[in-house]
């Protein structure tokens, strides 16, 4: 006879299948949301993706104005004349992965992930470039990226003095600029105009930055050197102390500025303000070639204009009147010194049209007849996307060497479209100079890249490094769609490997050949370590391993995903064949991930 359960039992049945139910339940969405992450994450292996609607990536490239062709058609021309005159033939126009690596390596610090080549190979080839252009330039990656790289040259890479300087807030105050397409003369006067306290009002920490010195206001004379390096690309350092004698600093009246080089609705809108402003201005005064060199006098002159810029605690930095003195070598004394600029003080307001003294010096430095301030933005924009500077340096452009017409060019083209950023990043872009390969049938000489007749072999930059070894080690981009786990380690790895491969700050433009230790890190550092093993949740090591059709097709992922281009036939056959044969077939594709990171391609751009 069999017992009938009694209720105590059938509880402990219910609740015994509960909880079974209950393990079952978590289990099945923890299988469920570990297959939705893996098929999120290998997203890009497949080269049958369909075509981008996402708002950062443009269905079709953006129309190109008349105006904009003109000055394309006008660049065009003037590198042509160049590369003509330096008795040069050009290399040819690289492929279309090569310029959308470049792309991405001077726009948002990385190489492109495996995601984003599937994504252009559903465009037209000769649309693929300018596709990838404007998905970058609307990215947040690009204005958190260009934001660090303009607050290097404006304030530097240090974390400057305690309480009165937020770095941080500042880097984010110029990306948020650089997002809304802020003109750069209407930046730049915020920046050397800036009043209120540096946490409310983070250009103020543009002044700030200098509070180091102890006495509780900013340092005019550091805040001068700073402002002729960034916004003029002068350097004057050396007037602090004497004049010059050795002719390093030219100035004086550029002739070159006085020539018809403004198009004429600007010229002629600047002009009327000007009248407007002083009705007493000659604008037709005859040009002078009045060089000399740089004194003492030009400098702290400079200097003195911030001098207006005080402190008053709580209410932060405010503008009063101008107060320097200083003693000259071989004086005697201080003497009071004015306010001044260095060259073409016709571009200058009057103290009775402008009372404020860094407005007066603003408005000089961005005005669209002293082409020094667009002709220094351009430069800086130029070595930001080529890695180096057209021509000796990114700070240094003396005032008595006239720019070549390439350069002219595009600083007229730059004050026509009003100050620009992404503009000229277009124009740019869009120039043979860019487009063209770094090799050719013949031999590529230093002369091709200093004519741009090839594109220059250039080291990546740390962080450059770091982002393309990260990147490279997922198949989809990591940006600010990224999960808040994948965005908050890639900030730690890069932290970890910039502190250990070095960052240059200030000078990161700087041409130093690699270390040992750098060389050391990249062999058996942590992170190239972690990226190249197999992980299949994370890296693509893993996933081009398991999804990828054969070991042909593991060999082309891993070479685009690394070095974003296609092996060659010797390389296909090699690789493919070291996976065939290997005993680990795991381990014969992490070997693979390694030596192209350990390769000297991975760290240059070209």
């Amino acid at each position: 006879m069999i017992d009938e359960p009694n209720d105590s039992s059938r509880r402990r049945g219910s609740h015994d299948l509960a909880s079974l139910g209950s393990r079952v339940g978590r289990w099945a969405l923890l299988v469920f949301l570990m297959l939705s992450t893996f098929a999120v994450l290998v997203t890009g292996m497949s080269d049958n993706q369909p075509t981008p609607t996402h708002p950062q990536s443009p269905a079709h490239p953006p129309k190109i104005s008349a105006d904009t062709s003109r000055w394309n058609s006008q660049i065009e021309r003037a590198w042509q004349e160049q590369v003509r005159a330096a008795g040069l033939t050009p290399a040819p126009t690289a492929d279309w992965l090569t310029v959308c690596r470049r792309l991405s390596l001077a726009l948002v610090g990385t190489g492109m992930s495996l995601e984003e080549i599937r994504r252009l190979e559903h465009y037209p080839e000769e649309q693929r470039a300018n596709v990838h252009r404007e998905t970058l330039l609307n990215d947040g990656r690009f204005h958190d990226y260009w934001g660090e790289r303009f607050t290097r040259f404006l304030v530097g890479a240090d974390q400057g003095p305690f309480l009165v300087y937020r770095r941080r807030r500042f880097r984010t105050w110029l990306s948020e600029q650089i997002a809304a397409g802020s003109p750069y003369d209407h930046l730049t006067r915020q920046l050397i105009a800036a009043e209120g306290l540096w946490t409310d009002r983070p250009e103020v920490n543009f002044h700030t930055v200098t509070f180091d010195t102890g006495e509780g206001k900013p340092d005019p004379v550091r805040i001068a050197a700073r402002v002729s390096r960034a916004f003029l690309g002068i350097r004057i350092d050396c007037l602090q102390c004497h004049d010059d004698f050795l002719g390093n600093v030219s100035m004086g009246d550029p002739t070159w500025m006085r020539k018809d080089v403004i198009p004429k609705d600007v010229k002629q809108k600047d002009e009327t303000l000007r009248k407007n402003e002083n009705p007493s201005a000659d604008s037709n005064a005859a040009p002078t070639t009045d060089y000399r060199e740089g004194t003492q006098q030009d400098f702290h002159s400079l200097a003195a204009f911030f001098t207006a810029a005080k402190n008053k605690g709580l209410q932060g930095l405010q503008s009063k009147p101008a107060d320097y003195s200083f003693q000259y070598l071989y004086a005697e004394s201080e003497t009071q010194v004015p306010p001044q600029v260095p060259f073409r003080p016709d571009l200058c307001p009057s103290e009775e049209e402008r009372p404020n003294a860094r407005m007066r010096l603003a408005h000089w430095i961005t005005s669209p007849e002293n082409l020094q301030f667009s002709r220094a933005t351009v430069t800086r924009v130029w070595t930001l996307l080529f890695g180096r500077p057209p021509g000796d340096a990114v700070d240094d452009l003396s005032l008595d060497d006239t720019p070549s017409p390439l350069m002219m060019t595009l600083t007229r083209a730059f004050i026509n479209d009003g100050f620009d950023l992404k503009s000229l990043i277009r124009m740019i872009t869009d120039s043979p100079a860019f487009h063209v390969d770094s090799r050719a049938d013949f031999e590529i000489t230093q002369r091709h890249e200093d004519a741009m007749a090839a594109f220059p072999l250039v080291r990546l930059r740390a962080e450059q490094v770091a982002g393309a070894i990260i990147q490279a080690g997922r198949v989809k981009t990591i940006d600010r769609e990224s999960s808040f786990i994948v965005q908050l380690q890639r900030y730690g790895e890069t932290n970890d490997f910039l502190k250990r491969y070095g960052d240059l700050g200030d000078d990161e433009f700087s041409s130093d050949a690699i270390t040992i230790p750098q060389r050391l890190l990249m062999l058996n550092g942590k992170l190239t370590r972690e990226i190249t093993q197999w992980n299949p949740i994370l890296n693509t090591s893993a996933h081009a391993g398991m999804f990828a059709p054969n070991p042909t097709g593991v060999v082309e992922s891993l070479y685009l995903a690394t070095l974003n281009r296609l092996p060659t036939l010797t390389e296909q056959e090699h690789f493919t064949q070291r996976i065939e044969d290997a005993e680990s077939r795991k381990s014969a594709i992490e070997d693979i991930v390694w030596v192209l990171f350990n390769s000297s391609e991975f760290a240059w751009n070209h």
